[in-house]
Formats: C-alpha cells, sequence, structure tokens
C-alpha cells in the first residue's frame, strides 16, 4: 500500500455555488478535493479516503489531475451536495442549503494507511464523528478542521452549533483549525489570539485559525501571523482547506514560521484562481520572494 505524508478523511461534494452577481457555478469540491490537491500540487504524497455514492461522482476522475494523489474510495447509498449563496463580493458571507449527505464514516471501514498525520475534512456534523477523531489519534496525529463538527443540518438548511464534547476530543487533536467565525461559536471570543489560546488550553496541541486577512497558529508558547495577499479572490471557495493541508505538509518537516508563510502564499495564489491549487512548488516560491520578501 505504501506510505504517506497526509491521509485525508472527507467526503467530496456536488457544489451548486451561486455568486454575488448571480451566476451559478457547478463542480466538485469539498475540503478532500482543495486539501489533496493542495498537498500533492507541492511534492507530497496523499492518500484520500473519499465517500459517495460512485455512480453520481466519478472520483477517479475529480482526482485525475494530479499524480500524487491516491484514492480508497468509500460507498455511500448518497452522496453530499451543497448549495452556496454568496452574499458578498469577498465571499466572506454565505448561505448553505444541504441537498443530499452521505452515509456516516464508520472505523471498520478505514483501510490501513500508514501516514503521520490523518486529516480529517468533513463537511457536515455526524460524518466524520467523534469516534473517527479518537480513531485517528491512535494511528497517528489527528488534524481536524471543525466545520464538520459545528455545520449542523436543519431541515435543508445548514447552522453553525458549539461541539458539545469538545473538551473531551480537543486534547487528542494534534492539528487543529477554525476560520474566525468558528472560533468565535467554540469560545465565545472575537478576539483570535485570545480564542487559539483558550483552544490550546482546552486540549489542542496546534490551532490554526484563518481570516481573510491572515492566518494565525498558536502552540502554546508563541502567535504566530502570516498575512493573506491575493491579487484578487476569484478562487475564495477552499481557502481554509487549502491552507491547512498545505500547513500540515509543511510542518512535517519546517517549523512552524516557515510552514505558515509558505501555507499562506500558497492560497493566496489559489485564491486567484477557481478550483483547487494545481500550480507547483516553484510558482509558491516565486510569489513568497514577490510579495512576501
Amino acid at each position: 500500500m505504501g506510505k504517506f505524508d497526509l491521509c485525508i478523511l472527507g467526503q467530496p461534494s456536488l457544489d451548486i455555488n451561486v455568486d454575488f452577481g448571480g451566476d451559478v457555478e457547478r463542480r466538485v469540491g469539498g475540503a478532500v478535493v482543495y486539501s489533496a490537491y493542495a498537498a500533492s500540487s507541492v511534492g507530497y504524497s496523499v492518500a484520500v479516503l473519499p465517500k459517495m455514492n460512485r455512480n453520481e461522482i466519478d472520483i477517479d476522475r475529480v482526482f485525475a489531475g494530479s499524480s500524487g494523489i491516491t484514492i480508497f474510495p468509500l460507498d455511500s447509498p448518497h452522496s453530499t451536495s451543497i448549495e452556496n449563496i454568496y452574499h458578498s463580493a469577498d465571499r466572506e458571507k454565505r448561505t448553505c442549503r444541504a441537498i443530499g449527505r452521505i452515509a456516516p464514516y464508520r472505523v471498520e471501514e478505514i483501510p490501513d494507511i500508514d501516514a503521520p498525520v490523518y486529516h480529517i475534512a468533513g463537511l457536515m456534523q455526524g460524518d466524520l464523528g467523534n469516534e473517527i477523531i479518537a480513531f485517528a489519534s491512535r494511528k497517528a496525529a489527528a488534524a481536524v478542521d471543525v466545520q464538520c463538527l459545528l455545520r449542523c443540518v436543519e431541515g435543508d438548511s445548514m447552522v453553525f452549533h458549539d461541539w458539545k464534547e469538545k473538551k473531551e476530543f480537543l486534547p487528542m487533536i494534534s492539528f487543529l483549525k477554525t476560520d474566525a467565525a468558528e472560533a468565535e461559536i467554540m469560545t465565545g471570543m472575537t478576539d483570535r489570539t485570545e480564542a487559539a489560546k483558550q483552544l490550546y488550553d482546552w486540549g489542542a496541541k496546534e490551532v490554526m485559525i484563518t481570516h481573510n486577512s491572515e492566518a494565525l497558529v498558536y502552540d502554546g508558547r508563541t502567535i504566530h501571523t502570516s498575512p493573506l495577499k491575493p491579487r484578487n479572490l476569484r478562487g475564495r471557495t477552499g481557502r481554509g482547506d487549502t491552507i491547512f493541508a498545505t500547513y500540515l505538509c509543511e510542518r512535517l518537516t519546517s517549523d512552524i514560521p516557515a510552514a505558515l508563510e509558505f501555507s499562506a502564499a500558497l492560497v493566496s495564489l489559489k485564491m486567484e484562481t477557481p478550483g483547487p491549487f494545481r500550480g507547483t512548488r516553484a510558482d509558491v516560491q516565486a510569489y513568497v520572494s514577490e510579495f512576501y520578501r
């Protein structure tokens, strides 16, 4: 089966994106897609464990653009489908509607993947539950994007609620990622620095909080930040997934400041083009040289 740099668990989504001007875009998205392409594009080997109905989503075609991604597909009677309606040109405000969802991941269906980091990159609460976090933490360093723990389906709407079991499971998480709004939901704090410190105090080892202006990481000692510097926002969708997966892989060999700067530069470049990142490490290094030095 081989050894990988990153193992990503998460469902692809049949996305319907309605932008601020009313234009409609349909594509297969989801955190697993943006995360896997970002990591593989800059040289990392990635195992993905996508769950979907394979009659609805051609998963081989979804990942055909990268030779660094190995697919271990899991079957579900239904696929996830989400409508995103953006209410501002910067895509910071949106309404999400659940059109379809997968059957939840089960520990017993997950193959034995050899990777130093297991990245839980789901889309809705209940699809990748607490038992998957516990499983991942026993296998490797567990990385969790809290979106899949806070975003709840009520009717066909998706709303955010706090993670009730956070204090029990945060100590199992080596890398935690939230955006500014999710951090406030979990901690009640609008100050991102204080929210990161609270999440660390509750047990997460490294906490990343993303914002449209910067990414912040706290490791219990130092607050590290790096600005985001996109020249346009046409590819805003997938921002958090892209930066987090890149950061996880860069941390395998780099310290926090270097990993964070590289990840911020990559996602800045990615935000200029819709879809997952398909550039190269050289492209990112050139962006760092031009805009970060």
